[in-house]
């Protein structure tokens, strides 16, 4: 038996513009260069002034009257959409809010383009030193497959019979897993040492053995490596004395041998282009105690609605009828004329957010700006900054995990003035970067042959005024990235 029933459902759904205001709103100054670019070659009604010449004669849009066509009737006019080309008309100063944020000169360094180092990359590198080997043609197509199954660290990740599968089926030569093996050891012989290894154990192996083999600390490093492994980055350092019949002063020179080697050959030879070059999305400048806040010109472009299309969208508005293609080439005008507009207001609403948001965040942290200690950086959560500028906690995230102001006392992310709050004995709030920044202090003076263990941090916190449970001084320890006491321990 079916049932009619009557549901209301409250749906709170974005609109296009808001999305694109989103996805801009989170992407980080180095990187709204490209993708301003990229929607100016996909919407050719958005023009980048910084590349127009404004004074270049206007172009007449269309070549013929389109009131001398044969329109179909005077009915498809009448279904035509009402245009407002007020809507897109723009006066010559398009930038007026670029001008406003952009306090700081727009330096001609910043316009000048980085020039790009020319080398060779890791893989070509590797294929570099194969062409200079005499081999057969098999052999010499078997090392080109494994050069192309490393990876970014160097290291063959696949098993050997992958490789001889995949030179059957892509490359149509038979190989023995023998011969692939073979090949591999010949490039494991190749520069940066330590490349094309299966394992960090082989890896390391393959650097000490390229080493002296008369030296009696490389030959008890290669045992180390070889046996006691495991032991060696656990750190049990008494095990690797007794075990290998050495003193504390070879260990050491055993432990620093080893530790000289490179864990990720690849890396080696390679320009990380992972590492974003940080660009501050904003400057802070402290003019006798007071601080003023300005944008970086990068994030204030020169766009404006194209005027040719402008004229277009006029040209063909005007016609007293329009037949089916030229109705469809007037729908096309308006919703790239509508892109061009949305994308200019998001790119306003853009700058108007991070403005908004680094100024409460200036304001509620003014101390730390005026003197860089962290000691005065106050607790600070993101809901207390979006209930300052009225804004959506998540608005504030985005801004925050993203963005960096320059001060004179660094560069930092925005996300770093963020902190929980804890209570002293005397019952005064402090920033948890306080506490971090006091267990660094301790772990950088510690004797390192017996470092601290997280019980003796907490009593050290405890003596300070900071009543904190142990877990949480190994939670703000992971946070920092240091590790536990084991592992911090040296000979």
């Amino acid at each position: 038996m079916l049932k009619q029933n009557l549901q209301q459902k409250l749906l709170q759904k974005l609109s296009p513009q808001q999305i694109q205001f989103i996805k801009l709103l989170q992407v980080p100054t180095v990187s709204l260069d490209t993708r301003i670019k990229e929607e100016l070659e996909e919407n050719p009604a958005l023009e980048d002034l910084s590349l127009t010449n404004l004074n270049e004669p206007e172009e007449q849009y269309p070549d013929r009257d389109p009131d001398e066509d044969n329109f179909n009737s005077d009915e498809e006019h009448g279904e035509m959409d009402e245009f407002n080309i007020d809507d897109y008309l723009q006066e010559d100063n398009v930038n007026e809010y670029g001008s406003r944020y952009d306090q700081n000169g727009d330096d001609e360094e910043e316009r000048k383009e980085m020039p790009l180092a020319v080398q060779n990359s890791f893989f070509e590198s590797l294929q570099a030193q194969l062409d200079m080997l005499p081999l057969s043609d098999k052999d010499f197509v078997i090392g080109k497959q494994i050069i192309g199954s490393l990876d970014d660290d160097g290291y063959l990740r696949r098993p050997i019979t992958s490789l001889t599968d995949d030179l059957a089926f892509s490359q149509n030569v038979m190989a023995e897993d023998e011969e692939v093996e073979d090949m591999l050891k010949v490039i494991q012989g190749f520069d940066p040492a330590g490349v094309g290894a299966r394992s960090l154990q082989e890896c390391l192996l393959i650097q000490l053995r390229k080493k002296d083999p008369n030296d009696q600390i490389i030959k008890k490093a290669i045992m180390v490596v070889e046996d006691y492994l495991d032991e060696f980055t656990r750190k049990h350092y008494d095990k690797l004395e007794r075990s290998l019949n050495m003193n504390s002063q070879e260990l050491r020179a055993v432990v620093s041998e080893i530790l000289k080697l490179n864990p990720k050959p690849g890396d080696s030879n390679e320009v990380n282009t992972k590492q974003m070059q940080v660009i501050p999305d904003f400057h802070i400048k402290n003019s006798d105690g007071v601080l003023i806040l300005t944008l970086n010109s990068k994030n204030a472009p020169e766009l404006r609605v194209s005027r040719s299309y402008q004229e277009m969208f006029q040209h063909y508005d005007k016609a007293s009828q329009k037949d089916k293609k030229l109705k469809e080439a007037v729908q096309f005008v308006k919703q790239k004329l509508d892109s061009a507009k949305w994308f200019i207001d998001a790119i306003k609403q853009r700058q108007q957010t991070l403005l908004k948001t680094m100024n409460a965040i200036m304001q509620y942290q003014y101390e730390f700006f005026l003197s860089g200690d962290d000691k005065n950086l106050k607790p600070m959560i993101l809901k207390d900054i979006a209930d300052r500028i009225g804004m959506d906690i998540s608005t504030v995230s985005r801004v925050a995990n993203s963005k960096y102001v320059q001060t004179e006392h660094g560069t930092f992310l925005l996300k770093s003035f963020f902190s929980e709050a804890i209570q002293t004995e005397s019952g005064e709030e402090v920033s948890n970067k306080e506490v971090k920044k006091i267990l660094e202090e301790h772990i950088g003076k510690e004797d390192k042959r017996h470092p601290l263990a997280d019980e003796k941090l907490t009593d050290i916190l405890k003596d300070a005024g900071y009543n904190i449970a142990r877990r949480t001084v190994a939670k703000y320890r992971e946070q920092m990235n240091i590790p536990v006491a084991r592992l911090r321990r040296e000979v």
